[in-house]
């Protein structure tokens, strides 16, 4: 092993980050005064009494994102144009200046108070960009008002597992830039809730470049220090318009991040993974024009496959109605993106298949990739090359492959491609670089009794946590 793959593998994720990518696919729900409006940037002069979700459920919500196979909310608490979803003390552009239960309500608190019963994470997402505000642009004024309702949020609604910034930032009313006291606000984020993962504009979780759903082929989780500061130059000149942070693409979008080639000048390496995030709509809040415009059950799967599948987290946004609901067309379309998953993913042919491997290490044999839980194959050789074959008694059609590392031992692979045994003969079916937390590789429906998996380059032995073969 270089000295360089040494330094390499020793870059291990934070508890935090490792439960959050075990989540892999999580719900945003955008709901605020835009809901009513039909717009999706507010400028802060809405009048609240336009708000009224008459029939709000957040059971719904929780109920459908469940259907889907998501283990996550994430509640835009506050949007641009200031107005908060609880009532904050701190400002009177709130929920309890609308007719909502008479002023007594509390959007936060009703679905914060859904998850739990779901048992499903929560998070928040608080624009640090508040057009309502005077304060905006004052700088520390402004930032000890933005950490008073980051306070509220942090210490009122139970455990959070998931705060996002985007880091949208335009001209407060006297003309002047916020420039924003990130580090101030990651720390109260840590005090508050420690096991939180901060996302995007944040340590913790990268954005991955695009809002289409679009994935690199080989995303890295070891990556640059200087990667996680793209996101705060970029929304330090941000201008306050609608295309300025929803369609921008970071500089490194269509670059390699961390294969060795790239990482072997740079001596400060982070755990950094990356996150997919996308709507299932045009638009992030809702709009009566889109309601024939949800996406197809097809391109869910491919975003889903591709994300999840590539070593990254996919957040999905639904946005309720003015009613308060998830649209009739929205819940169904989760609903079959849920039951696809299951079916597809529901039975695994590895588990009936004859499973050997090239040696392993004392305690690590290659029956401990059979169920993803901590325990990992380890080969004994260290050179970064291992090689597992799968037979079966009869011939088996298989259109999927996933493959899992054991992420506390860092991300390790390379390079590795599948074989098919035909007539005998093996042929290669696949390639691939990046594993990582987990690869969905897709083979088009193989038909064969045998199967090789080779790992071809390793930073180290490489780990396999999983095995999984799909119909």
């Amino acid at each position: 092993m270089s000295e360089m793959d040494k330094r390499l593998i020793q870059v291990i994720p934070a508890s935090r980050q490792l439960h959050l990518q075990e989540m892999e696919f999580y719900a945003f729900v955008h709901f605020t005064v835009n809901t009513f409006t039909d717009r999706e940037w507010g400028d802060g002069t809405e009048n609240p009494a336009i708000f009224n979700p008459v029939a709000m459920d957040a059971n719904q919500w929780v109920e459908s994102i469940k259907a889907a196979g998501m283990k996550g909310l994430i509640l835009t608490c506050k949007h641009h144009d200031g107005f908060c979803l609880w009532p904050s003390k701190y400002t009177g552009h709130t929920i309890a200046a609308s007719p909502y239960k008479g002023g007594k309500g509390d959007i936060v608190g009703e679905v914060a108070a859904a998850c739990q019963r779901g048992k499903i994470g929560f998070g928040v997402y608080l624009s640090p960009w508040d057009r309502n505000q005077p304060l905006y642009g004052t700088g520390k004024l402004y930032d000890d008002y933005f950490v008073a309702q980051l306070t509220e949020l942090l210490t009122q609604y139970g455990e959070v597992f998931s705060v996002w910034f985007d880091g949208a930032c335009g001209e407060g009313p006297n003309g002047k830039k916020q420039y924003y006291d990130w580090e101030r606000y990651y720390a109260a984020i840590r005090r508050l809730q420690p096991n939180a993962c901060i996302h995007v504009c944040g340590p913790d979780i990268r954005w991955c470049g695009n809002e289409a759903g679009d994935t690199r082929e080989s995303e890295w989780s070891v990556v640059p220090r200087r990667t996680a500061d793209t996101e705060k130059v970029a929304s330090a000149s941000q201008q306050a318009d609608d295309t300025s942070f929803r369609q921008r693409t970071i500089h490194a979008q269509d670059r390699d991040l961390g294969s060795r080639s790239v990482l072997q000048s740079e001596t400060d390496l982070i755990w950094y993974p990356a996150e997919v995030n996308t709507s299932i709509r045009p638009g992030w809040f809702w709009h009566e024009s889109e309601n024939d415009q949800v996406r197809p059950l097809e391109k869910l799967i491919d975003i889903y496959e591709k994300s999840v599948g590539g070593n990254a987290t996919f957040l999905l946004n639904i946005p309720p109605t003015r009613e308060g609901l998830f649209h009739a067309n929205d819940v169904a379309r989760l609903r079959e993106l849920g039951e696809y998953l299951r079916n597809s993913y529901g039975t695994n042919l590895a588990e009936g298949a004859r499973l050997t491997a090239s040696p392993a290490a004392p305690g690590h044999d290659i029956d401990c990739a059979r169920t993803a839980d901590d325990a990992y194959y380890l080969p004994a050789a260290e050179n970064g090359t291992a090689e597992m074959i799968l037979r079966w008694d009869a011939p088996q059609t298989i259109r999927r492959v996933v493959l899992m590392e054991q992420m506390m031992c860092s991300q390790r692979v390379e390079r590795f491609a599948i074989d098919a045994e035909v007539n005998g003969a093996w042929q290669q079916a696949a390639k691939g670089t990046v594993i990582g937390h987990k690869r969905i590789v897709a083979l088009q429906g193989v038909t064969t009794a045998a199967m090789r998996i080779r790992i071809l380059d390793a930073r180290a032995a490489p780990t396999l946590r999983f095995i999984g073969v799909y119909a």
